[in-house]
């Protein structure tokens, strides 16, 4: 299933006239949202690194809303149940993946090091290296992404490097 988001009348004012106080990254995030578009064309067009975290401020803060999600037939409709993560995880193994879990425990206290530094980040980096499944893991995702994003070279490969996770945790 897929993501579709629209614009809602605030966010329509929004493009019309500059009402509200959106950064510009936000701003261009809210442009194309367009009702036919699902989150993986916009995270494909916009090659933004904070795409999910923008999705979820824009629609907490009323400027877009879900308008439809897309099943795996590729037909439009309403949700029967709850919606997929924007985060898309995998499913969780049903007996515990010890290598996959070294793996993306690994991949997320390496790049915090890199990006954050291990100053900066030493209690992340403590809640990963305690984390004893991929569910704490998983936990600890929007924390360390936002960690990258917070940095100026993480910024720029936080989509590449959120990919890579998601292929393991």
């Amino acid at each position: 299933m897929a993501v579709v988001f629209t614009k809602t009348a605030k966010g329509q004012e929004e493009i019309n006239g500059r009402a509200g106080a959106l950064t510009p990254r936000q701003r261009r995030v809210l442009i194309f949202v367009d009702g036919k578009r699902t989150v993986e064309e916009l995270r494909g067009m916009l090659q933004s690194d904070d795409l999910q975290h923008t999705l979820g401020l824009l629609e907490e803060s009323g400027y877009i809303e879900v308008g439809a999600v897309i099943d795996a037939q590729g037909k439009a409709g309403a949700a029967a149940g709850p919606l997929p993560s924007i985060t898309a995880f995998r499913k969780l193994p049903a007996a515990g993946d010890s290598l996959r879990l070294k793996q993306a425990r690994n991949f997320m206290a390496n790049t915090v090091s890199a990006f954050v530094g291990r100053v900066g980040a030493s209690s992340l980096l403590e809640r990963i290296e305690q984390a004893a499944d991929h569910g704490e893991l998983r936990a600890l995702f929007d924390e360390w992404y936002h960690s990258l994003v917070g940095s100026r070279e993480g910024r720029r490969e936080a989509e590449a490097l959120r990919a890579k996770l998601l292929e393991v945790i």
